[in-house]
């Protein structure tokens, strides 16, 4: 179809009321909750492939009620025997609470009447709901009756309500509905509803309920709000009367008409579970009542489990809700996106923090998922090929406790990422801790330290068995402290070297049976290796981490044996004795000559006898610089420099920098 094809075909067929007066365009949003009327058991109920069963409806009649719903349109009566026996049930087996009011549909038509008056006899309170349809459509079209004659199907239904309820017992509100308001002029459907009202002569203790459907949405909602606006202005009787709106969803709109017809004084709203109904289905309540709630306002319904009230419309009505439906989807409150994932995460832990007080205010989530009944660890972050390192840092956290260094997020983060991407598929939380496992907390392809035993003497002193390829062997070495004590033993054994770069712990449960991670970072040639630790203890903990993270260094560098024993040993005895050791020392100690020690050390170790000891000696300088306030005069002493130009010298040889460069950058 071109443009003008269509334009010939499609008009506008709504009409703006004969005055406009703007006034909910001043309002930005609703203050109280309207009164809820379900509608599900009747027009959801008529718009399902398979209607609900006897049993089904009263079910789910008591979950509206759990909900808090007052108000439930029950059925059309008399429109078959399974609608009547229905009603009959709830009112026989005592199922109505004193303060919810049953609500109930007939048609303008006296033996209707009757057949719904008898349906409803018993019943705490209940509703009788007239309707007849007005739109310039219907009347032209299906009842080929002019306005007049419209208008009086309305009056005399409306007075045959009222007459049949003077004789039957029971306590009875009308209700009327011009069907296809919508569609209807204005000030017609305003003629119709003020001559049934003259009927009924509604007062305080007997209101009534002027209902307004888009029974076809044609409009953009601010013209049904303008349409709302003109009733609840002109009305007779307004007081008396409980002016109610019934959006259906034709054109997308029916949260919107819903919400704009409140601002513009409707009492009331008629509507359904997640929108079922007729062809694109009636207003989702549960969307307009949380909506209400994340502006601070309390619907009066409760939708703190709507997991399991989903799961219950499903199998009562064979209808599925979206994953993208508004609270209930289930991908509503799910970020993929890297970028959303780090807001998230941060906008928690901020919120952790204190800096919200009691208000909530998280990127990307208007309300907190667990006042709806979600959960953060199955509804929140979940990973998949475009997630980021705070998503996947997300997942560890909340749900199996572990804190990641913010150095280790992005390694992590683009590994796990990286699997989902080959896989072509999202990562379950257990399938990303099972990849954590396997490459941070379980590496252990080269070596394992099974035992290790640790003693203070001028520092520690450690003995580290190291366990390879079936065979054991135990290295004594010291240390600044018993992590460094270990490291210093498996740099001996393999002849590598690293830096210890990041160590972080925390508890990651409470109680007798606490445990500690560890997260050690070492560095070797500009490049982190990681490894992750998990014990009772503190020290066995860090030790794990720190054999994991050395087991992917090993294996990157196809290191796969430790050194001969004897220059263990030897190195093992110079760092034990790193201030006053000399080549003579070594000598008796091992009894070799110089020339062959020399030679053996150098070729070894990579580096001469002296070479190995001022390693030692600036290592221990290190520490001293970062951890102690001590002169650096005394420094040099304590490890083995009386003169301190030389080792002012040495130091920034080795470092580029002066020792008190280094301490000024260590404590910055």
């Amino acid at each position: 179809m071109n443009s003008a094809d269509i334009a010939a075909k499609y008009q506008k067929t709504y009409f703006m009321p004969p005055e406009v007066t703007y006034d909910w365009v001043k309002k930005d949003s609703i203050t109280k909750p309207p009164i809820w009327c379900s509608v599900d058991l009747r027009d959801g109920n008529q718009a399902l492939i398979d209607p609900m069963s006897l049993e089904d409806k009263l079910e789910f009649f008591k979950m509206l009620v759990k909900i808090g719903f007052k108000e439930i349109e029950v059925g059309f009566p008399a429109s078959s025997d399974t609608e009547y026996n229905f009603i009959r049930a709830l009112i026989e087996r005592d199922m109505i609470p004193e303060d919810v009011t049953i609500q109930v549909l007939t048609q303008a038509r006296e033996h209707i009447i009757r057949k719904t008056f008898e349906a409803v006899k018993g019943a705490p309170h209940a509703v009788i709901h007239l309707y007849n349809s007005t739109s310039v459509e219907q009347r032209e079209q299906v009842f080929k009756k002019d306005k007049e004659s419209i208008k009086k199907l309305a009056v005399d239904g409306a007075r045959m309500l009222k007459n049949l309820a003077e004789e039957t017992e029971g306590n009875f509100t009308f209700e009327y509905s011009p069907e296809s308001f919508s569609q209807t002029e204005v000030d017609y459907a305003l003629e119709v509803c003020n001559a049934v009202l003259d009927v009924w002569k509604p007062t305080a203790d007997c209101k009534a309920i002027i209902n307004l459907p888009t029974t076809v949405q044609v409009a953009m909602p601010h013209v049904f709000a303008c349409q709302v606006e003109y009733m609840h202005k002109h009305l007779k009787y307004r007081d008396n009367v409980v002016l109610s709106v019934h959006p259906h969803n034709d054109r997308g709109c029916g949260i919107s008409d819903a919400e704009f017809g409140v601002l513009a004084g409707a009492d009331r709203v008629e509507g359904t579970l997640f929108g079922n109904g007729e062809r694109t289905g009636n207003v989702d309540l549960v969307t307009v009542a949380l909506n209400m709630m994340c502006h601070g306002v309390d619907s009066g319904l409760d939708f703190s489990h709507i997991m399991e009230i989903r799961e219950a419309y499903e199998n009562f009505t064979g209808m599925k809700v979206h994953e993208r439906v508004p609270y209930a989807g289930d991908l509503v409150f799910t970020a993929f996106s890297g970028s959303h994932q780090d807001a998230i995460s941060k906008g928690m832990a901020w919120q952790k923090e204190g800096r919200t007080g009691k208000r909530w205010d998280i990127p990307y989530l208007p309300i907190d998922p667990a006042d709806v009944g979600r959960e953060y660890e199955s509804d929140v972050i979940r990973i998949n090929s475009v997630s980021g390192k705070g998503g996947v840092a997300f997942v560890l956290k909340q749900q199996f406790g572990f804190s990641l260094p913010a150095a280790m997020k992005e390694e992590v983060g683009y590994l796990v990422k990286g699997i989902s991407d080959r896989r072509h598929q999202e990562l379950l939380p257990k399938e990303i801790y099972a990849i954590f496992e396997e490459n941070y907390i379980y590496p252990r392809s080269i070596f394992n330290v099974p035992e290790c035993h640790f003693k203070q003497e001028n520092g520690i002193q450690a003995e580290v068995t190291i366990e390879q390829g079936g065979a054991s062997r135990t290295i004594t070495t010291m240390g600044n402290g018993r992590l460094d004590a270990v490291s210093n033993a498996i740099k001996t054994y393999f002849g590598i070297t690293y830096e210890l770069s990041v160590y972080e712990e925390h508890a990651i449960s409470r109680g007798s049976n606490s445990k500690a991670a560890t997260y050690v970072g070492i560095v070797h040639d500009g490049k982190f290796y990681w490894g992750v630790g998990v014990d009772e203890d503190i020290i066995k903990s860090s030790i794990a981490a720190l054999v994991s993270a050395v087991n992917k260094l090993a294996a990157e560098q196809h290191i796969t044996s430790g050194r001969e024993e004897r220059i263990v040993e030897i190195i093992s005895f110079i760092q034990k004795n790193y201030v006053d050791v000399t080549l003579d020392m070594l000598v008796d100690t091992f009894h070799l000559s110089k020339p062959y020690l020399s030679k053996y050390i150098k070729e070894k170790a990579g580096m001469t006898f002296q070479e190995v000891v001022r390693e030692e000696r600036m290592k221990k300088a290190r520490m001293l610089l970062k951890e102690t306030n001590q002169t650096v005069e005394t420094i040099a002493a304590n490890v083995g420099y009386e003169n301190v130009e030389h080792f002012n010298r040495l130091f920034k040889k080795a470092y580029d920098m002066t020792p008190v460069q280094y301490r000024k950058q260590s404590a910055e």
